[in-house]
């Protein structure tokens, strides 16, 4: 059934999703539209929103075009190459590759976000070289994984509740991780899209006649041979004990920050683990240029299309439209309910906000005293926006573009299976959140 829904779904995405970058345009002037239209703002209040804001986001996506970059050239290193194809080895059928991307970027994304994005990515990248399957398929499994990074240890809601002194601590205190990333429900909702994320990932596995493979020669990104070395600066590009003098102190950086101050991992100690784990594994500066200037080719739409979704946040939090519409769903729940309204909320700001840390600012204003009224579980409901931020990731293209860009397809090409996903987890998760 699920293979018959799904060749409608692909098709209808494959027709008529525009690229990302029209995407965020269209985005833009619904937002801005709305803003003047709902909220009563002025053309030129939401066009000073629009652009004050524009910039907002530079710092994150630096960060991001960072995963992309050094995700690549650690997973291009030689060591996690073979590590890679001894894994993928191990999938002996089209639908034994589907399952395994599935599982492995689940386990990388509840990790951390940006190491799933990455790993996932690669990891299809080298299934794709060793089995012959649907090629827009496998790197949908691999993105479709990222749909647990919020109920995971790098989720930004549970961990700002848990931190002293976060910005809503005067009114709900601390909230240990206890009662959310490691909560029976939280626990049990994992549990359960790890069982039926890769079955349904599965089961959409198209005929052969159907399929869309990909030439492995295309995937293939070996460096050339490095000829006869004459040059002072040529011996300095492929020296050995350079790349170590300075990459080992970064691994041992590492070891200080985890170990002695008991660290935790963000995205900038994955970026800095990325890129001095493949300054040392690249063996030579050359060799990792070489994959550097691979890297960076798919990071246009990072570039471009990030600006964009500031401009789009600052609209939607200073117009205050945000706040309206989480007003408006929470207006129908009761103490059961709110759980779910606040996932349905989360979900459908989270197309216009894709930031976890940045959709709880907005939301928690009107959730947590929603939640004090009608006497819901404050934990409950404050997972409910996380996991509603990560669920319709699956049809916002934004977090997608680094896979896209390592995989090398567009976003039509993956969404049409990542809907039947995004139907499927979002009953899940909305009986888990009421339920367990």
């Amino acid at each position: 059934m699920l293979k018959l829904i799904s060749k409608p779904a692909v098709k209808l995405v494959e027709r008529y999703l525009p690229d990302p970058y029209i995407f965020v345009l269209l985005l833009t002037l619904i937002a801005a539209v709305a803003a003047i239209a709902v909220e009563r703002q002025t053309p030129l209040a939401v066009l000073r929103m629009w652009g004050d804001g524009f910039w907002g986001l530079l710092t994150f996506s630096m960060q991001m075009l960072l995963v992309l970059v050094t995700g690549f050239m650690l997973a291009s290193s030689p060591p996690v190459k073979r590590i890679l194809q001894k894994i993928a080895g191990t999938a002996k059928s089209p639908g034994g590759a589907i399952i395994l991307v599935t599982l492995v970027s689940l386990a990388a994304s509840w990790i951390n976000w940006g190491f799933g994005l990455v790993v996932g990515a690669l990891f299809a990248k080298e299934l794709a070289r060793v089995i012959k399957v649907d090629y827009r398929l496998l790197v949908a499994s691999a993105y479709s994984g990222f749909v647990v990074w919020h109920g995971g240890l790098a989720g930004s809601v549970p961990l700002t509740i848990a931190t002293e002194g976060h910005f809503s601590a005067d009114q709900i205190g601390v909230i240990g991780t206890g009662s959310t990333i490691f909560a029976f429900f939280n626990l049990a909702l994992v549990v359960c899209l790890f069982i039926a994320v890769p079955l349904v990932n599965r089961m959409m596995l198209p005929d052969e006649k159907d399929s869309v493979y990909v030439d492995p020669k295309l995937l293939d990104d070996e460096p050339e041979p490095v000829g006869r070395i004459t040059r002072p600066a040529e011996k300095l590009e492929n020296s050995m004990p350079l790349a170590l003098l300075v990459g080992v102190p970064g691994l041992l950086f590492l070891l200080d920050h985890f170990l002695l101050r008991d660290g935790g991992l963000n995205l900038n100690v994955v970026n800095f683990m990325f890129l001095f784990l493949a300054i040392v594994l690249h063996r030579t500066p050359r060799n990792l240029l070489i994959s550097l200037n691979e890297a960076i080719k798919g990071g246009a739409g990072i570039v471009i299309q990030f600006p964009f979704y500031a401009g789009i946040m600052a609209i939607m939090v200073q117009s205050g439209l945000a706040q309206s519409m989480s007003e408006w769903l929470v207006s129908f729940a009761t103490a059961n309910s709110l759980p779910f309204w606040s996932f349905i909320s989360a979900g459908i700001v989270n197309l216009f906000v894709p930031s976890g840390g940045g959709q709880w600012a907005v939301q928690a204003p009107v959730m947590l005293p929603a939640a004090e009224a009608l006497g819901a579980d404050i934990a409950r409901v404050a997972m409910a926006v996380a996991w509603g931020d990560a669920w319709t990731n699956l049809l916002q293209p934004f977090w997608a573009l680094p896979v896209l860009a390592i995989a090398g397809l567009k976003a039509k090409d993956i969404m049409g299976f990542c809907l039947i996903q995004l139907f499927i987890t979002g009953i899940i998760i909305s009986v888990g959140l009421v339920w367990f």
